[in-house]
């Protein structure tokens, strides 16, 4: 069954994923310690949100990975990986990169187990570490198992001072041995190669003409020499009489004035140009793309569709361990082959849930069994609650509670907000439409433990603090008569455009409630705009630098 799971990859892959199990792997792994790379918001003003979530915060620099070189070796079973790392280590120190590389190399050794004899890896990266990345899968893939180096050309121009200007990614295409599956693929004749040679057009379509007699460095073939229609060719024809005369029975012959007859080779008939290794026809997704989120590394989906139609084939399963915003699983559905996500943020795997059903019409379901038939209209999500019980669990797990917080924060769903030092009042913000002006908002308050009246009065100072039109108060236990009474005081919203239905400024909602898809209030219906809708499918893209 097609899953998502919530979750370190690491983990997952090494207890949910069998050995030789996945025809093609795709992953898109974060560069930079010092960002926060998984999930990037930008507010409605273009600014990077406060909200970054700190998916790898922790562990892609190197006191983070401190404790996993020490067991690198149980990690990373593979001696030549272990050889290759700790000369890394000896020449590069520890720092950010080298973290960076202890983290990775037991991810790609388990991708490597997970795939099968006939399976491919594609590993999608930039300039930062794709020279350190190349040798450890050398290592684990082994080297004759390279396949190719793919350069994507993301942009055509960038804002680098001083320097040749970075406009391409990276993609290393490795398969786990020689059967690899692979699948043609061939793009169209650009228009000006049409309208050069194809400048003919009957009712079949547009042609162009092509030899149908031998040529003198072919040599005389007295078996291909006869008289046909009046004209006999002094190096013959290049074909025998049965098959000349079925071409000129299906008009496939054109006679010239001087009366020399070509063969007309349809340009619908043509394979087209195969794939390069330099993609230069899949463009970034434009900032007013249909299927734009508004994730920054967002990758297209023509370019996953391409990787996908090359290397796998119905009813396959596709791999991808850092899913993020769920491009390629969302290819995946559409072109039949079955998938399993992987992210460790709430918030992203929320996004992608959503994506799958504004794209597919997908429906989530709690984990069957494995005997169950896969019914490709539905998947499965693992490690995320889906009744309270579950909710009190994820609540439960770390004292932070931030995976909590940015996991009901998706069922708004809205941008989480991080907290830096005191509580600011703020777990998240939904924006919305009502104001021809400008967007609205709404700030969501959490609560997992007992929430009291109190809160509700400080959810109530912080909208005014925030100028925000609306408070969403989530939370775990029923809400107290007095946080009622504090709901009703606080009153109702009305649209300044006169439009719209007039909503309570303060609401409460459960956990149990949102799950059981009872939404918040908007002023207009289907008006919340904090992330994009995806489009359903018919049939600025940037990663940052480590410090090294």
């Amino acid at each position: 069954m097609n899953t998502l799971y919530f979750g370190d990859n690491l983990d997952i892959l090494q207890k949910h994923v069998p050995d030789e199990s996945v025809d093609l792997i795709y992953l898109d792994p974060p560069f930079n310690s010092n960002r926060d790379h998984n999930v990037l918001f930008k507010e409605q003003s273009g600014h990077e949100s406060p909200a970054q979530m700190k998916a790898f915060g922790d562990t892609w620099n190197w006191a983070g990975a401190m404790e996993a070189w020490e067991h690198f070796p149980e990690l990373c079973p593979n001696a030549k990986a272990i050889e290759l790392m700790h000369g890394f280590h000896s020449a590069i120190g520890e720092n950010d990169v080298m973290a960076y590389l202890v983290m990775m190399a037991p991810r790609l050794y388990h991708l490597h187990r997970v795939l099968k004899p006939t399976g491919s890896l594609y590993l999608h990266c930039d300039s930062t570490a794709s020279h350190y990345l190349k040798l450890i899968l050398d290592c684990i893939f082994g080297a004759k198992n390279f396949r190719n180096e793919i350069i994507w050309e993301r942009t055509s121009s960038h804002n680098d001072s001083k320097k040749w200007m970075r406009v391409h990614d990276i993609l290393f295409y490795y398969s786990k041995s020689s059967l690899l599956t692979w699948n043609p693929i061939y793009l169209a004749h650009n228009s000006e190669y049409v309208n050069s040679f194809y400048r003919y057009e009957d009712e079949r379509g547009r042609y162009r003409l092509d030899h149908i007699i031998r040529s003198a460095s072919m040599g005389h073939r007295p078996n291909l020499t006869y008289e046909y229609k009046n004209y006999t060719p002094e190096w013959g024809w290049r074909t025998v009489r049965e098959k000349l005369e079925k071409l000129d029975t299906d008009n496939r012959i054109a006679w010239s004035k001087t009366g020399r007859p070509y063969l007309k080779r349809y340009l619908s008939e043509q394979a087209g140009n195969a794939i390069k290794s330099v993609i230069t026809d899949i463009p970034p997704i434009g900032a007013l793309a249909a299927e734009r989120l508004g994730y920054p590394t967002q990758k297209p989906l023509a370019l996953l569709e391409r990787i996908i139609n090359a290397s796998s084939n119905p009813g396959d399963l596709v791999l991808d361990p850092f899913c993020g915003c769920g491009t390629a699983i969302v290819a995946a559905q559409d072109l039949k082959r079955a998938w399993i996500g992987i992210d460790i943020t709430p918030i992203a795997t929320t996004l992608v849930q959503q994506r799958l059903k504004s794209t597919h019409g997908a429906i989530d379901i709690r984990l069957k069994s494995k005997d169950d038939p896969i019914d490709r209209s539905v998947f499965a999500v693992v490690g995320l609650p889906t009744d309270i019980a579950g909710a009190r669990l994820l609540y439960e797990k770390d004292s932070s509670h931030k995976d909590f917080e940015m996991w009901a924060v998706g069922l708004v769903p809205a941008i989480p907000q991080e907290k830096k030092g005191a509580d600011s009042g703020i777990d998240g913000i939904a924006y919305f439409h009502d104001n021809p002006k400008k967007p609205s908002k709404a700030v969501i308050q959490i609560k997992g433990g007992h929430a009291t009246v109190a809160q509700i009065r400080d959810l109530r100072g912080v909208m005014v603090r925030e100028k925000a039109q609306l408070g969403f108060f989530i939370t775990l236990e029923p809400p107290t008569q007095p946080m009622k009474n504090e709901v009703t005081s606080a009153g109702y919203y009305q649209p300044p455009s006169g439009v719209g239905r007039r909503v309570e400024c303060v609401q409460i909602r459960t956990i149990e409630e949102l799950l059981e898809g009872k939404k918040f209030d908007f002023p207009l219906y289907e008006s919340n705009i904090s992330f994009k809708e995806a489009a359903r499918l018919q049939k600025e893209n940037t990663q940052h630098e480590l410090e090294l």
